[in-house]
């Protein structure tokens, strides 16, 4: 597959991958707990330091913070020591949506020491030719300042709209329209500030959370959707999107607290990829704080699912369902995101220096994942 446009190939004699490759976890939360399941569980990966940032997790074992066996890796909040160490790669997990400024410096940071550094929550870098300038300017530099290389990916925006789709459209002899969906119950996803806040689940109705706002739903999908038109040779005329939200029927009471009856309990909304003035790609969220409401709505039949539909000759519908060891979508998830950008490193490590997005890796396969 073609490079983009902000990879530089690099000697090969400055990229010769060690094996197994050392890798540092930043973050384990949500995303970073499964990553550090991914990286132990991985024969060419090698767990080299966690860093954590509140006291409680210092020094416990990163196994036990991954809910897994002792691993005998020490957590620290010393990130300075670690990335020092020369690992070779980082998974960078840290929530970044409440402190972009201080994320973006930390993947820098690295990028400069020469450790490459894969992201699930950078979604500005989903697709770097169509990254904002000075996001893209700043991270291109790092990478060939530290001969380093960088990949932001995840499940949605992810795989699930620049990798299952392209895959799916090989399938089809013509093709109307790609439709990427998620439809789920936030109930079950542990991020009450993300939840609360950033999509605004519990908030007047006459207010717009952050998330929801024109300007984020391209920021956060649009490259997304820019990657998936440029690997199926389109040119898009520009990114619309649209919203509509719906009030709770009655008080909600869940492990995040109460929401109120009347407050917002669920919204739709689409991410539109206009190519020659007609929405030939769609990213659709279908997303609610409690089953029973907005019942106009498709439901999922579980917790939640993502689903590919591509319209055309033939019809296809692709239903992904990612369930944890405690039958949560959420957490599920939550690994497929992990294990996405994790499995991804070796690749990285025989990359070019600079940014880098889906189609610029060869396919990222279970490669000795089967037990």
């Amino acid at each position: 597959m073609p490079l983009s446009s902000q990879a530089q190939v690099k000697p090969l004699s400055s990229r010769a991958p060690r094996k197994p490759l050392r890798v540092v976890v930043w973050g384990p939360g949500n995303v970073g707990a499964p990553a550090i399941r991914s990286v132990v569980r991985n024969p060419a990966l090698e767990l080299a330091g966690v860093i954590v940032h509140s006291p409680e997790k210092e020094g416990r074992d990163a196994g036990e913070l991954a809910g897994m066996e002792p691993v005998g890796v020490a957590a620290t909040r010393d990130a300075e020591a670690v990335l020092a160490s020369g690992p070779d790669a980082l998974v960078y997990a840290v929530n970044g949506d409440f402190r972009p400024i201080e994320s973006q410096k930390e993947c820098c940071d690295a990028l400069r020491a020469g450790i490459d550094v894969v992201s699930a929550g950078m979604y500005g870098l989903l697709h770097p030719p169509s990254a904002p300038e000075d996001l893209r300017a700043a991270f291109q530099d790092a990478c060939l300042e530290g001969d380093s290389s960088f990949l932001s990916s995840g499940i949605d925006p992810g795989f699930a709209i620049d990798l299952l789709p392209v895959v799916l459209s090989g399938c089809c002899q013509e093709i109307h329209e790609i439709r990427i969906v998620e439809n789920f119950n936030y109930a079950h996803y542990d991020q009450p500030d993300a939840v609360r806040n950033l999509v605004g689940m519990g908030s007047p109705m006459d207010a717009t959370p952050p998330m929801l706002l024109p300007f984020a739903l391209e920021g956060v999908w649009g490259g997304a959707l820019r990657a998936l038109a440029e690997a199926l040779g389109l040119a898009v005329d520009e990114i619309r999107s649209q919203v509509e939200k719906h009030a709770l029927e009655r008080d909600v009471e869940n492990a995040m607290g109460h929401f109120a009856k009347g407050s917002q309990g669920g919204f739709r909304f689409e991410v539109q990829a206009i190519v020659e003035g007609q929405a030939k790609l769609v990213l659709e969220h279908i997303t609610r704080i409690d089953d029973d409401t907005a019942p106009q709505w498709p439901r999922p039949s579980k917790q939640g699912y993502h689903q590919i539909r591509i319209s055309g000759h033939p019809n296809l519908v692709v239903t992904v369902e990612c369930e944890d060891a405690e039958g949560n979508h959420a957490g599920g998830g939550n690994s497929a995101a992990a294990a996405r950008i994790v499995n991804a490193i070796p690749a990285l490590a025989e990359a070019p220096a600079g940014l880098l997005c889906a189609t610029d890796l060869p396919l990222i396969s279970g490669r000795g994942l089967v037990r």
